[in-house]
């Protein structure tokens, strides 16, 4: 279910690859599609000189020059509403929004203007744009640096809407978002930015959106989830290993389109499914999913559908670890399953 468009297939074509963790991927791909593309812009609250707030746009503006990399004044709306004009003119700008928590200033441009442009035009005109932002909690930053808001854009027809967990990921969606011809909102976890580096190829490749990763393959439980929970779901599977358990770990890296085959797949090998996301749980991405997966194979089902999920209250300031879906409430989680 890993697939990975323009990898090299055999040894002889086998890429060069580099240690990169999340931000450096990020960094990676972007430099590379500017080098490949010319109608490639990047603007955004101190993306130039400075290097944007998590450095993702470092080097960017001494490589490419300020007309191609720049600062934008405090305006989400404006910075979206100018994508938005840039990207039906036929450029393919990849807007940078500090945090997530941030992008309701300018989220009528994305739903009233991004979204429906192709639809609305009958097709005359698209977005390419790529709105790029920091999502999530873990790292202290309170409830204004924390939210989860990917539902929002997940309900909005017109948008894509993509989360990697890993740096090899993060530069082959990135890279695919850019080339589409469709407005992508690319939520990027930031407590995963630097929590750790694999191999990425210096060549091209992209990751294609809706296509899972698996990530662990197993037999009595499938847990499925997105960005930030991945690490702990890996371990909460490695820890029901010791006990005799197997687990089947699914990662759906993008959410618009997102992998139904990959999910049904591995539902209906295990009968049981366990969905995590760090989000607030009402209403979440991950209840659409439980719906397809009860619509689907309620019958094979060998238990209730469960979740582990951010709870309903605004983020709070001083408990991340409680807050977020830990491997400890993916446990509990998973022996209800069992237990069933």
């Amino acid at each position: 279910m890993t697939a990975v468009a323009g990898a090299p297939q055999t040894p002889q074509q086998e890429a060069k690859t580099v240690q990169l963790n999340l931000i450096q991927a990020v960094n990676l791909a972007l430099r590379e599609e500017m080098r490949s593309d010319e109608r490639v812009l990047i603007f955004g609250e101190d993306v130039g000189a400075r290097g944007g707030v998590f450095l993702a746009t470092d080097g960017l503006q001494a490589e490419f020059g300020a007309q191609r990399v720049f600062d934008t004044p405090l305006s989400e709306a404006s910075i979206v509403g100018a994508a938005v004009g840039m990207a039906v003119r036929g450029l393919r700008p990849v807007a940078e929004i500090q945090f997530a928590d941030y992008m309701y200033p300018g989220i009528d441009q994305i739903f009233s203007q991004a979204a429906k442009i192709r639809y609305r035009s009958g097709g005359q005109f698209t977005a390419p744009l790529v709105i790029r932002t920091p999502s999530g909690g873990g790292v202290r930053g309170g409830h204004h640096h924390s939210q989860s808001p990917e539902a929002y854009y997940t309900h909005t027809p017109g948008l894509k809407v993509v989360m990697p967990s890993t740096p090899f990921d993060a530069k082959g969606l990135l890279k695919a978002s850019i080339r589409l011809d469709d407005p992508v909102i690319f939520f990027e976890p930031k407590r995963l930015y630097r929590a750790f580096k694999e191999e990425v190829p210096e060549d091209d490749y992209t990751v294609p959106l809706g296509k899972a990763a698996l990530r662990r393959e197993g037999h009595d439980l499938s847990i499925i989830g997105y960005g930030g929970v991945m690490p702990d779901a890996i371990k909460a599977a490695a820890a029901l290993e010791k006990e005799g358990i197997s687990v089947e770990v699914i990662d759906l890296r993008s959410l618009i389109p997102w992998d139904k085959e990959a999910v049904l797949e591995s539902a209906a090998k295990t009968g049981r499914v366990l969905l995590v996301s760090e989000a607030p749980r009402t209403a979440n991405f991950m209840g659409e999913v439980a719906y397809v997966v009860q619509e689907e194979l309620f019958d094979q089902l060998q238990a209730p559908v469960m979740q582990v999920a951010g709870f309903d209250t605004p983020y709070p300031y001083a408990l991340d670890k409680t807050y977020l879906p830990g491997v400890n409430r993916m446990l509990r989680a998973a022996a209800r399953l069992l237990e069933y």
